[in-house]
């Protein structure tokens, strides 16, 4: 496994492993299996429900709480100061661990104006001690540019949406050029489309690979950090499997070519759209 080392010292793996809808015990299996295959970083969120099968996923993998990186995420309807402290304070009793090593704002949800708020609270929370490094997911660079212009504090790392239907190169160069690293939910996009591209077939058979090998090594030679989703053993260590091959930069550029405007999964626009 190859690193990043975020602005503030963090050293995170270039592939982390997505806990979207694993939950309860079959969850906890499915987690220590990718733990056991060898992903170290868990991304999970408060909205998840299942940050208790995450802690217990911890507890069962026989790997040291040292060496796993655990991120969790402050849902909207808890962004007001205070409750945003409470919640994190919640999260990891859910977890039943001591710290975070990672905590995001889940979505900015500018029409309410509170994400300046809650981010003033992860701030706080990091001095506390709570979580050691503190992020955002879906921040446009008007949002960005508003957290330092308030908190003089911009975000190490912003996790948004990325795919080869839509691949982000705008918020990509924002984030770099701030020193912010990109991190990819669903990042083989809507798999049973995107993992059929024919386009894709044919550049991973150059490399004898799977397509959805060839989409996470195309995100981490983009400089960014995928966190795949999968509840199977074969295709959680096909997941990790890609760093013994490198994409020429005529089909990094063919990928690229496939972004599309409205590629968007679910037409989620953090201009626009708001979770809570």
């Amino acid at each position: 496994m190859e690193n990043y080392v975020l602005n503030d010292g963090l050293v995170l793996p270039k592939v982390g492993f997505g806990t979207f809808q694993l939950n309860g015990a079959k969850g906890v299996n499915e987690m220590v299996s990718g733990i056991q295959r060898g992903y170290r970083l868990l991304d999970s969120a408060f909205n998840y429900e299942n940050e208790g099968a995450v802690g217990q996923a911890v507890r069962l993998s026989g790997v040291a709480r040292t060496d796993l990186l655990i991120a969790s995420k402050l849902p909207g309807r808890h962004y007001a100061y205070q409750d945003a402290i409470n919640t994190i304070k919640e999260s990891l009793y859910r977890t039943g661990l001591d710290y975070f090593d990672l905590y995001l704002l889940h979505w900015p949800n500018p029409k309410r104006g509170q994400y300046v708020a809650a981010w003033q609270a992860l701030i706080d929370a990091q001095k506390f001690g709570l979580i050691r490094s503190i992020g955002v997911c879906n921040f446009l660079p008007e949002h960005l540019d508003n957290l330092k212009a308030q908190t003089g504090v911009l975000p190490v790392i912003n996790q948004i949406e990325l795919h080869p239907y839509f691949n982000q190169k705008e918020q990509r160069a924002y984030d770099q050029e701030n020193h912010i690293l990109t991190e990819d939910w669903s990042p083989l996009g809507r798999a049973s489309l995107v993992l059929k591209d024919k386009k894709l077939s044919e550049i991973a058979a150059k490399y004898s690979k799977n397509v959805g090998q060839l989409i996470l090594r195309w995100e981490v030679q983009l400089g960014t950090l995928p966190i795949p989703k999968s509840s199977s053993p074969v295709r959680q260590a096909g997941n990790l499997d890609i760093f013994d091959f490198q994409i020429s930069d005529d089909d990094m550029l063919a990928i690229d070519q496939l972004s599309k405007p409205d590629g968007r999964i679910e037409n989620q626009d953090p201009a626009e759209y708001e979770e809570f």
